[in-house]
């Protein structure tokens, strides 16, 4: 619809990872900890399910953030700014 657009879109992301996949990096800034990971799937009786991992990380800055990885395309995005 004209004149709606979409609260809290993720937000593509550049991400580097340990050898199991779990970010080390967000867009250069240093991650302190994983608090949490989890994984969404959906739509799977669909043609084109979503497959989504998350991780909640704590930053090194303090920052909190929450990214996710598509299984698909493998791209990195940032839930909420």
């Amino acid at each position: 619809m004209p004149g709606l657009r979409r609260l809290y879109a993720p937000q593509r992301v550049a991400v580097r990872t340990d050898p199991r996949g779990a970010p080390t990096t967000v867009e250069g800034a240093t991650v302190e900890a994983v608090r949490e990971e989890w994984l969404v799937e959906d739509r799977w009786w669909t043609p084109q399910p979503l497959r989504r991992h998350y991780f909640e990380l704590a930053l090194r800055d303090g920052r909190a953030l929450t990214v996710f990885r598509t299984d698909r395309a493998q791209r990195w995005y940032r839930q909420r700014a």
